[in-house]
């Protein structure tokens, strides 16, 4: 694993990136932190070109994305443009609507309408990952988990996963375990810490929280994660001091220099 592969996921400093000027500066910022690349991700309407160009123009790769689900239904060939402009392999979903949350039925009707359009990807070069959040981690049908019908009951090669790996943790699962879990289905992780804040799990940055920042690490490195793409929701400090906080920790935890 070489530092060329850890990324800013832009949903954390999304009221930084709603104009081409103002997208063009957070790069820059992300940049200097010492991040190698961004997954493009709650941005304002700006061309696809002009993302390429500004993202070129840091010096930065875009390394995934995430796409809403209406766009990857109704403007694929459009994501496929976009993601090729931009060299980008992975074409991430943040997370499955509600309307298909609830129920076995509701979920099978999720992995039915994803096929096609995670097989075409695949066909394109491309792949999709899918991004959790907590709800996955309830039992659907009375024996398996939303991840676990997630898993098993989608094409291994076209349905990738994002493991979010304190969402893992907020669904009651074990993030190292998880990522081992899905060897072979993951290229990309999202990673963040949890802290307790009066007595609410919020997200933190790497090392400030109480997850086993270095197990997860281990197990993705062990299980040949690609892209290491630090996330945080929610801020309590300026976000930009937040990544870098989060990327000085992962340095230290790849035994990079800094």
């Amino acid at each position: 694993m070489d530092k060329s592969r850890i990324g800013a996921q832009l949903y954390t400093v999304r009221e930084f990136t709603k104009t081409p000027e103002s997208l063009k500066e957070t790069l820059l910022r992300v940049k200097e932190i010492g991040y190698a690349a961004v997954q493009v991700s709650a941005i304002g309407p700006i061309r696809p070109e002009v993302v390429k160009e500004l993202a070129d123009e840091a010096g930065l790769a875009i390394c995934a994305t995430h796409v809403g689900f209406d766009r990857l239904r109704g403007q694929l060939d459009e994501v496929v443009r976009e993601h090729k402009l931009w060299n980008c392999r992975y074409v991430g979903l943040g997370s499955m609507p509600p309307e298909y949350r609830d129920s076995k039925e509701g979920y099978e009707k999720f992995v039915r309408e994803t096929a096609p359009i995670a097989r075409r990807l695949h066909e394109e070069g491309l792949q999709f990952v899918y991004h959790n959040h907590r709800f996955e981690f309830a039992r659907i049908d009375g024996t398996r988990t939303g991840m676990d019908i997630l898993l098993e009951d989608t094409d291994p090669d076209a349905f990738g996963i994002e493991l979010d790996v304190y969402w893992a943790q907020a669904g009651g699962g074990s993030p190292d375990v998880w990522v081992r879990k899905v060897k072979g289905r993951m290229a990309v992780v999202h990673l963040k810490d949890m802290e307790i804040v009066k007595d609410q799990a919020v997200t933190a940055e790497l090392g400030e929280g109480n997850m086993d920042v270095s197990g997860i690490v281990r197990a993705c490195r062990d299980t040949g994660v690609e892209w290491y793409v630090v996330e945080q929701d929610d801020c309590r400090r300026d976000p930009f001091e937040s990544l870098a906080i989060s990327y000085r920790r992962l340095m230290r935890e790849m035994s990079f220099e800094h």
